[in-house]
């Protein structure tokens, strides 16, 4: 999946424009399209407890529209376009629901309806400070191009289907077809769609993870109750955080390999020492360490605007303060990998983890539910917008010169994105009240309130760390590229019923039908071949089920209403 490294073009030729975010037509469907993501997405979350994928139906509607044949909605055929739109609706149904209505939820549920407005305000910050980190390192060693980011193959495959149709698309279709029915039956199509899509390592831990939380309760084991999948997020977290760290340095020689890896036509070498990246270790570390601050920041904005610094010492205050921008970033980097790998962010579980650091720590109520509320509103954008700069990576993969087409079409996608998140803060802004006074809050933001006001069993910290050693190994063995730790304490934590033999069965299915593919090949060049047209054809699949699956998720909504 790296991008086509033989598109040539004439040394001094000028790049082709990439079309913008702000063109009449694009920013009008953009903000139509927003609306509807936001709506569809705080229903849900306030009434089945889900956040949909809306991508692939941006990608669908907007490829819709392309197909009139009325002036200026022509445009929309382009395969661009459509990425621009098809970002702005999945980050403002993102943004909507997770990064906004929840954060908010939480001090409305502990009582303090108050704190809404002033949590409203800590949870922009998040929310922007979030988008801002993953724009600035994706396509890093940390967040590679390359990684599987599978809901951004679904959205960009839906796409080029509905561009040049032929087998492809009817793989896609079938795959899409079977998704769709698959999870109208209740069955975790999307979680098959995965394992045909992602590093096998990781994935394997994650259906064991998630096949094992499962089956446990059977066996007369509360996984969930013993905090088991939590120690084990903190061990393999803290590694991936340390091993994020080691990611960022600089090389002796000069950079990491990006710029070597860099063609005479301006596409990547992708052969070169960092298969063409477009973010180096010190953009990397300056990305890092610039959200860093700015959570910080935040913060302290959270802290004044929530009355937080009258009611805390000055040193209370300061921790306060120091941990609520560690948690912001952390939690931003566990959601963002597992999401890379997965499809999945436990967003959830890393908040609580958060919240029982600071019951352990005695923070008082109200400062604690605005650090959880602080935390959770980061995360779930960061994933998203990956998942849609995976999707305008493939896109814009056969462009010549690749390198300023694909920056370019990157900070085009970056502002469709903050349209979309401008649209979700207003219909939040404005709807909040009704939902909340009707008793739609978000179920996560009920469990936090719960757990902050019953506290903490006796030995609950002590059980976490143990089983932050085995997380922290398995981690440590899998290094960087696989996070299998991380993959294995998420699949513990979602645990979703059926899930983890969609997964093992995904996986056994891919090297079976390599295999198949290989058979009577002798030559090593011919076999290599052989594997990347399996790689193709399973990943049509797997994106089919994927937008299937997605399909149906937002279907849900006449559910819910």
């Amino acid at each position: 999946m790296n991008p086509n490294p033989q598109a040539t073009v004439a040394a001094d030729a000028p790049p082709r424009s990439h079309p913008r975010a702000f063109e009449p037509v694009t920013l009008v469907l953009t903000i139509v399209l927003s609306v509807l993501g936001a709506l569809i997405g705080i229903v849900l979350i306030t009434t089945l407890g889900v956040s949909p994928n809306t991508a692939v139906i941006g990608a669908l509607v907007a490829m819709l529209i392309g197909r009139i044949p009325v002036g200026v909605l022509t445009r929309m055929r382009s395969k661009h376009r459509q990425n621009l739109v098809q970002s702005a609706i999945s980050g403002s149904t993102f943004a909507a629901a997770n990064s906004l209505l929840t954060p908010i939820a939480v001090p409305f549920a502990l009582g303090r309806h108050d704190l809404v407005w002033p949590m409203l305000g800590g949870a922009v910050i998040g929310l922007a400070v979030d988008s801002w980190v993953l724009y600035r390192v994706f396509d890093s060693k940390l967040l590679p191009a390359t990684g599987s980011w599978p809901a951004g193959i679904a959205a960009a495959e839906t796409i080029k289907a509905g561009d040049t149709g032929g087998r492809k698309a009817a793989i896609l279709g079938v795959g899409a077809v079977v998704g769709f029915v698959g999870a109208l039956f209740k069955l975790p199509t999307s979680a098959a769609g995965v394992g045909f899509l992602g590093n096998i390592w990781a994935l394997a831990m994650f259906g064991i993870g998630l096949t094992v939380g499962q089956y446990a309760p059977d066996f007369g084991f509360d996984l969930g109750g013993n905090h088991v999948p939590h120690g084990l997020m903190i061990g393999a977290g803290l590694v991936a955080l340390t091993q994020a760290l080691l990611l960022m340095r600089t090389r002796k020689g000069g950079g990491d390999g990006a710029d070597r890896a860099e063609g005479a036509d301006g596409g990547p070498d992708v052969d070169g020492a960092d298969g063409g990246r477009t973010v180096q270790a010190p953009q990397l570390r300056r990305g890092l360490l610039e959200g860093m601050g700015l959570f910080v920041c935040g913060a302290v904005v959270v802290a004044i605007a929530g009355g937080v610094v009258g009611g805390l010492s000055l040193p209370a205050l300061v921790g306060w303060v120091l941990l609520a921008g560690v948690a912001a970033i952390v939690h931003q980097l566990i959601v963002g990998l597992a999401a890379m790998h997965s499809g999945w962010f436990p967003a959830f579980a890393v908040t609580l983890i958060f919240l029982i650091i600071g019951l352990v720590l005695h923070i008082p109520t109200v400062p604690l539910a605005l650090l959880v509320g602080y935390t959770a509103s980061t995360g779930p954008a960061f994933a998203d917008l990956g998942y849609d700069f995976k999707a305008g990576w493939l896109l814009r993969r056969d462009a010549a010169p690749w390198r300023p087409f694909e920056i370019e079409g990157r900070r085009q996608q970056y502002l469709a994105q903050l349209v979309g998140f401008g649209v979700a803060l207003v219909v939040v802004a404005v709807a909040w009240k009704a939902f909340f006074s009707d008793g739609k809050v978000p179920p996560v933001a009920e469990v936090y309130v719960t757990t902050i006001k019953t506290g903490l069993e006796p030995g609950t910290m002590t059980t976490m760390l143990l089983w932050a050693i085995p997380g922290a190994l398995v981690q440590l063995v899998g290094g960087p590229s696989r996070q299998m730790g991380v993959l294995l304490a998420t699949g513990l934590l979602v645990a979703t019923p059926q899930a983890g033999w969609m997964v093992l069965g995904a996986l056994v299915v891919r090297q079976l039908y390599t295999m198949w593919r290989r058979r009577g090949i002798a030559d090593a060049r011919a076999r290599k071949e052989s594997d990347e047209q399996a790689e193709n054809d399973l990943s049509l699949v797997g994106a089919g089920l994927v937008a299937g699956s997605s399909l149906n998720d937002v279907g849900q909504l006449t559910k819910a209403l």
